[in-house]
């Protein structure tokens, strides 16, 4: 059965590779089918892949190959909720460890610019405690890249 709603993700030439990626990386993700063009179209050739259908962590997504027009911000991302430091390090080493790059509080961009927030289940909890707790997590989420679960953890408990 087709989605009701399917995110439907830019990428110049590299979907397959990037769906590829996901359904490598991430639990309950695949990719299901590969869609070669019909005919030419602007910045491509018939025969070449043009969409993707793959899922991330359960989520229907479409891959489009539309070329170098548009490119991915931090506008949208993933947000992969983790429940160890283990977890978290196995994620943001995967995403950054393929020629990824770091940013700041737990973010970091895979190769194809995609943005990923890989959050432990420990700082959003304790945000939803809100008050002080929530206050020193922020506050120790601040000073990081990758979220470092000891250091929430302590803040945590003040």
């Amino acid at each position: 059965m087709t989605a009701k709603n399917t995110i439907c993700l830019w990428y110049d030439k590299d979907a397959e590779e990037a769906a590829k990626f996901y359904a490598r990386t991430f639990p309950d993700s695949a990719v299901s089918a590969v869609h070669r063009a019909p005919t030419d179209f602007p910045g491509g050739s018939a025969g070449q892949v043009l969409t993707v259908e793959f899922t991330v962590c359960g989520i229907p997504c479409l891959g489009l190959n539309g070329g170098p027009a548009f490119t991915h911000s931090e506008a949208f991302s993933f947000q992969i909720s983790t429940e160890d430091q283990a977890e978290t390090d196995r994620y943001w080493e995967a995403i950054v460890g393929n020629g990824g790059a770091e940013s700041a509080c737990g973010w970091c961009k895979d190769k194809w610019g995609l943005s990923w927030q890989i959050t432990p289940r420990v700082l959003t909890e304790a945000m939803l405690k809100g008050g002080e707790v929530a206050q020193r997590a922020f506050q120790a989420m601040m000073t990081m890249q990758k979220i470092d679960v000891a250091r929430i953890e302590a803040a945590v408990r003040g």
